[in-house]
């Protein structure tokens, strides 16, 4: 019996465009049939974030950390041509016009593949994350078990 093939991602980056690729490329190897790993670190876990988290209990730089990040996937910015908050609205109205997914509906569609979409616990430490402000349905762990992941992976991207 053949061992199936597995992708692994780690996203750290927290722009809108590159989020969007790592899910788009998550998205197509799960139909293709791998097992497929997210690991969110850094800035990625903002594509994790709820718009509207539940009230948290934070020290002052958590706070800080919380302003400065944005509440979830269709909030972040490009990594080119932002312009102020203008880019990521330009590339939304284009992606309509082409009735291409959005990120929200592509974080939709890997957990309905059942992509492993995992938060970096350590730096949900660090950032002042807590599990309340994340989406639901998401796997917490350390650079640890993304390894195991990878170290027999098929496929491994950093993005």
């Amino acid at each position: 019996m053949d061992q199936k093939k597995t992708t692994n991602i780690i996203l750290f980056s927290g722009d809108y465009d590159k989020a969007m690729a790592a899910y788009i490329i998550a998205n197509g190897a799960a139909a293709y049939d791998h097992e497929v790993t997210i690991f969110h670190t850094f800035w990625g876990l903002n594509a994790l974030r709820k718009n509207n988290p539940p009230t948290v209990k934070k020290n002052f730089l958590e706070k800080a950390f919380a302003k400065m990040m944005p509440r979830g996937a269709d909030k972040m910015s490009l990594s080119n041509m932002n312009m102020a908050g203008m880019g990521p609205k330009m590339i939304k109205k284009v992606m309509k016009k082409h009735n291409a997914m959005t990120m929200p509906q592509l974080i939709e569609m890997a957990q309905e593949q059942e992509i492993n979409l995992v938060a970096c616990t350590m730096t949900m430490d660090l950032l002042g994350l807590q599990k309340e402000e994340l989406l639901e349905d998401v796997t917490y762990a350390g650079v640890v078990a993304y390894l195991a992941d990878a170290e027999d992976g098929n496929v491994n991207l950093f993005i």
